[in-house]
């Protein structure tokens, strides 16, 4: 049987969801259609893969919309052989996606199921330099600081600060920061003693659990 490519599902994506929302980086643009999103969620969803929202993957978590995955990338500039770190896996989607930019990516999922899936899905796709930590995302990897960027895939209540300790000189921490129902996408740069802060678009994520983060059972 042959596999279907969604071809025309994802040029479309391009250009209604990305290009005219002001997505702009050719090579963000690119690897969001070479990357098979389809291939990242279950099989009963597959046909709205790429439709512009989040769906579902189990476990209560999600795979974000398409547009929130190229505005937290286009964010994080990532440079091919940056060193990055990922806070939920999820599907691996993401994690793909920095990959097909080039970097070392690290990536922390705290639901052993969803590590282990993702991790086999990731190989099958021929994604084999991917890391992936199944441990608490919200105190980061210190292990495997500093990093040139980090991309939170869940929402907290504050900036943990151990996630800004690891970033590199010049790094950036792309992360949604506000309350269980509504959130602001942050971008969080450190240049020497540093830190600026830039607001980007109002969001909506599952919550980021940790010790750092939002408690067990907190919603």
């Amino acid at each position: 049987m042959t596999a279907i490519s969604f071809e025309s599902e994802r040029r479309a994506m391009i250009e209604w969801q990305l290009r005219r929302r002001g997505i702009s980086d050719p090579r963000v643009l690119l690897a969001m259609f070479e990357v098979p999103r389809h291939e990242f969620v279950p099989l009963a969803h597959q046909q709205a893969a790429y439709e512009d929202r989040p769906i579902m993957i189990g476990e209560g978590q999600t795979i974000s919309q398409p547009y929130m995955v190229a505005a937290m990338t286009e964010a994080a500039q990532v440079s091919p052989r940056d060193k990055v770190l990922e806070i939920g896996t999820g599907s691996g989607y993401q994690g793909a996606i920095l990959a097909h930019l080039g970097a070392e990516v690290i990536t922390m999922e705290r639901v052993r199921s969803l590590a282990e899936s993702a991790r086999e899905r990731l190989v099958s796709l021929g994604y084999r330099g991917i890391r992936i930590i199944p441990e608490d995302g919200s105190e980061g990897y210190p292990a495997g600081a500093p990093y040139d960027a980090i991309l939170v895939a869940a929402a907290a209540p504050a900036v943990p600060q151990a996630l800004v300790s690891q970033l590199a000189e010049g790094g950036r921490l792309v992360i949604p920061v506000g309350t269980l129902q509504l959130q602001t996408l942050q971008v969080i740069s450190k240049h020497g003693e540093e830190i600026s802060i830039r607001e980007l678009d109002a969001c909506q994520f599952v919550p980021l659990v940790g010790r750092q983060a939002w408690p067990e059972h907190a919603w």
